[in-house]
């Protein structure tokens, strides 16, 4: 009984970070479009199936994985041994990641649209490899107390240079997956272990040594990937002039079935995906540590949950949030008013930003570390306007036909100079908060929404110009928090040079 009411808080909790979209997109279509959408019944399915696969997932989350990667976390710190803690923050990193429901939609389409020269599984595996290099290489810098900001100028130097030889096919879908590397399963994760990390060392700040992990999982997967472009477009020698297909058409539907032997072969696939988390708990709990397995019953129903929800998930992605994406940019085209395109970005970018779970616990994690320097509401409110923001100029980069890489380059160049000036207490943050703002609601959607435009708009093709929304909803939050800190700290400063001195006032008479 107690499970059931929790499971239905869950419910309700999925169902509050999908109202956002559903509120934008009816507005949109009540009062700007001024019709019904063809297929409302298989869409609101769709959307009622993903509420339902996140709900599960969650759960799932809460049962089994959580409350053993937090154990583990707090087990290997306590260890202190270098070598041991590396090679957890490896696999954790790794596994996290490749069961990612975001990075799975994301990976699916990149292969649909290139005609399978881009490997959906090879994507996430070059990706999952990534974060878990980067994973161990964060548990080194915060036991070793180096400063975040070197690596992250450092590593968007990289990004940018790399950028400058990627072929233009790949650069939209690098920079996306960066973004869709840390939502739903590996935030709490990695947070969790940095947070724990930096707190178990007594010279440590939570605020400055403890965040940046998510930061880290989110850069390196541009460069890798990127690097994965090059070989496939360039040293294979694809031929990019390929017409691409219609991310809409029947490549990639098979696992929206819903025969029996349809269901059977998702839930295969997905287990697959899963396989890597649940080998990762298992090998440390009862090899490294020898320890049992607590609560052995919820764990295994844990992990089950986590199959389920997964598999709704992405058959509620095609059913429901793929097809309002695609569809909603059709309809706008065809209103001849791109004013409402931009507007359409950035509603969607702002009230599923506020929603967004992962950015309201991190934000009041935040808070706490700060100790009164940062409160969440304002954090949320300003990683908001910029994701709105950067989805709004993804969106007119789609329209103009602009080169992706004017527009990264450009914004990594302001968040590096940003970094070089902010106050040091908010860079890891900040960076933290560029990575946790596309949730794995929004994800799809977005993704759905750039690449409809792509579709429709004469001269744009989907792959090159699709991709590269997600990128912007990652880049501009950075921006503004680090912005509003240089501000706020400029004034602080001035304000305490220019305060008049107050003189000790004389009350006898």
């Amino acid at each position: 009984m107690h499970e059931l009411k929790i499971f239905w808080h869950t419910l309700l909790h999925a169902g509050r970070n999908l109202l956002p979209i559903v509120l934008v997109v009816a507005a949109f279509q009540l009062v700007v479009l001024q019709t019904v959408p063809e297929g409302l019944a298989g869409i609101l399915v769709g959307l009622g199936v993903v509420v339902v696969g996140v709900a599960l997932f969650l759960q799932g989350l809460e049962m089994g994985i959580f409350p053993l990667g937090k154990s583990l976390s707090n087990a290997f710190a306590r260890r202190g041994s270098l070598p041991l803690l590396l090679v957890f923050g490896f696999s954790f990193g790794f596994a996290a990641v490749i069961a990612e429901p975001a990075l799975i939609a994301v990976a699916e389409q990149a292969q649909t649209i290139s005609q399978g020269h881009i490997d959906a599984l090879t994507l996430r595996l070059i990706i999952a490899t990534s974060v878990g290099l980067v994973v161990a290489v964060g548990v080194l810098r915060t036991l070793l107390g180096w400063p975040i900001h070197w690596f992250m100028i450092g590593g968007y130097l990289t990004v940018v240079t790399v950028t400058w030889f990627a072929p233009p096919e790949i650069v939209g879908l690098a920079y996306d997956s960066g973004g869709v590397t840390t939502n739903i399963v590996t935030v709490p994760l990695i947070a969790a272990l940095g947070m724990g990390l930096a707190a178990s060392i007594g010279e440590r700040n939570v605020l400055s040594d403890g965040f940046g992990l998510v930061a880290l999982a989110v850069m390196v997967p541009m460069i890798t990937v990127q690097a994965y472009g090059i070989y496939v477009f360039e040293i294979v020698g694809v031929d990019p002039g390929a017409e691409p297909l219609d991310p809409s058409g029947e490549a990639g539907s098979s696992s929206t079935s819903l025969d029996p032997l349809g269901i059977l072969t998702g839930l295969l696939l997905t287990i697959r995906d899963v396989i890597p988390i649940i080998a990762a708990v298992l090998v440390f709990q009862l090899v490294v540590l020898r320890q049992r397995i607590p609560h052995l019953k919820r764990v295994v129903i844990g992990f089950g949950l986590v199959i389920l929800g997964l598999y709704a998930f992405v058959v509620g992605l095609k059913l429901g949030l793929f097809p309002i994406g695609e569809r909603m940019a059709d309809q706008l085209i065809a209103h001849d008013n791109v004013i409402f395109l931009y507007l359409f970005g950035f509603a969607i970018g702002f009230a599923t930003t506020m929603a967004e779970p992962a950015l309201i616990a991190i934000s009041d994690q935040a808070e706490d570390a700060a100790q009164g320097q940062i409160r969440a509401p304002l954090i949320r409110l300003l990683v908001a306007i910029g994701v709105a923001i950067g989805i709004t100029i993804g969106v007119h980069r789609i329209i103009a036909g602009d080169s992706i890489h004017y527009y990264v380059i450009g914004g990594y160049a302001l968040v590096i100079l940003l970094t070089l000036v902010a106050p040091r207490y908010i860079v890891a943050l900040a960076y933290d908060l560029g990575g946790v703002t596309t949730s794995e609601v929004t994800v799809p959607l977005v993704t759905a929404l750039g690449i409809g435009l792509a579709t429709q708009i004469e001269g744009r093709d989907p792959l090159m110009d699709g991709f590269g929304l997600i990128a912007f909803a990652s880049i501009f939050p950075i921006v503004t928090v680090l912005g509003y800190a240089t501000v706020a700290d400029i004034a602080n400063r001035w304000q305490a040079r220019h305060e008049p001195t107050r003189l000790p006032t004389d009350d006898t008479d």
